[in-house]
């Protein structure tokens, strides 16, 4: 229902959050939280280190011990002294019993732990580790690589393999994946679009939930205040909500096209270079329909978030309201984020055409895997019936909730809204 009055209601909505402060700390201070959030994690990483480590290291052979002693002398990380080794050579059945006299020193933390390398691990690699916190990842795999290479040495002596050989045999293989397209054009695949398929799907997952909160707020703040009575007075309640939903949609759609700016850039300019581990296999088409996609999910979520706020009178009974929506962002948020291991996955296929969830999934999906033009089509109509039966939907109870003030309404009484005729 766009006329004159519902455009009336669109510029007013622009005019209060585009020019808003909230407006510009959020636009500038999202890419901040991204990017501060990966540096941090990044420096979390790379600084969580293991502090005042004693390892009793065990075996049966005592050339076992000699040797990973003497790898373990050279390993790099050791050099600042953190970890300090204690070698002991230990029969099978007498472990249970070394066990049992350290058990106390290994509670109060003066022994980090027991590595136990028995025979079988020249044949299998299992080692057994024994510990108060037997999940310290930092720890082993600081440690793994050594042990590794000596039982990998120990196996292959005496099979007359050359030093080029049995360091070939100790590779792991590595494998260089290539996407093959419609467009007959075979490209190396780098980490580029797996980072921003991570990126759409963050950007979606943030945008939503708060500009989604932020409408819900602002309908129930206009409710209380009595100034909707105002606004009701020269307008209908469904021009009233489309006016908002559309004005605050197009406010996120200018929010999001400044974020991905630097990629509409990067794209149709030789201005910059990536690195060839993080070339992006994107063009523009990707982007215009991330932003299409996006302004759809705006209208589509922001109609549920309106429709939550002229229910109820504050947002703390509102909660009751917002957590189904809530979900609806949430879950296909860790679907998208999940199937970046293996986009083609049947949750992923499925998900990419499920309501709510398509608008979220399929972004995601297209920037890691070539989408048949069908399945595309098909999403979009889904998610463009999904957005018009909401708006229906969605009408029916604003324009009576926006109205009732003073009470909680029982969900039974909502359900009889969409029978009213005024």
């Amino acid at each position: 229902m766009l006329n004159r009055r519902t455009l009336t209601i669109i510029k007013r909505e622009l005019k209060v959050r585009l020019f808003s402060r909230t407006f510009i700390i959020m636009t500038l201070l999202i890419p901040l939280f991204m990017f501060g959030i990966l540096g941090l994690q990044t420096f979390l990483i790379q600084y969580t280190d293991v502090e005042n480590a004693f390892l009793v290291v065990a075996s049966e052979s005592q050339k076992v011990l000699d040797n990973v002693q003497d790898e373990l002398s050279r390993m790099p990380k050791n050099q600042d002294g953190n970890i300090e080794f204690m070698f002991d050579k230990l029969e099978k059945q007498k472990l249970e019993q070394r066990l049992s006299n350290i058990r106390t020193q290994i509670l109060e933390e003066k022994i980090t732990g027991l590595i136990y390398i028995s025979d079988q691990a020249l044949k299998n690699k299992k080692v057994e580790y024994y510990s108060k916190n037997p999940n310290n990842n930092v720890l082993l795999n600081k440690i793994k690589p050594s042990i590794n290479k000596v039982l990998t040495d120990m196996f292959f002596v005496g099979r007359q393999l050359s030093t080029e050989e049995l360091e070939f045999a100790k590779n792991n293989v590595d494998f260089n994946g290539f996407r093959i397209s419609a467009d007959k054009e075979i490209v190396e695949e780098g980490i580029g679009n797996t980072i921003l398929s991570f990126l759409f799907t963050f950007l979606l997952y943030m945008s939503l939930l708060f500009t989604g909160q932020m409408t819900m707020t602002s309908v129930i703040e206009e409710k209380s205040n009595k100034i909707v009575e105002v606004l009701l007075s020269s307008v209908s309640s469904r021009e009233l909500m489309t006016g908002k939903i559309i004005g605050t949609s197009i406010t996120g759609l200018a929010q999001m096209a400044i974020w991905i700016s630097p990629l509409i850039i990067l794209i149709s300019t030789t201005w910059f270079v990536l690195p060839p581990e993080f070339t992006l296999k994107l063009s523009m088409w990707h982007l215009l329909f991330f932003l299409y996609n996006y302004f759809i999910a705006l209208i589509t979520f922001l109609g549920l978030f309106a429709t939550v706020g002229s229910i109820f009178d504050n947002p703390q009974d509102a909660q009751s309201g917002i957590w189904p929506i809530m979900m609806l962002i949430i879950i296909p948020f860790f679907i998208a984020i999940g199937m970046q291991t293996n986009p083609e996955n049947q949750i992923a296929r499925f998900t990419s055409f499920f309501p709510f969830a398509s608008l979220i999934v399929m972004p995601a999906r297209i920037t890691l895997v070539d989408i048949p033009l069908a399945h595309l089509i098909l999403s979009i109509i889904i998610n463009i019936a999904t957005m018009v039966l909401i708006f229906i939907l969605a009408g029916k109870i604003y324009r009576v909730g926006i109205l009732i003030t003073g009470k909680k309404p029982k969900w039974s009484e909502v359900v009889k809204w969409f029978k009213y005729n005024y």
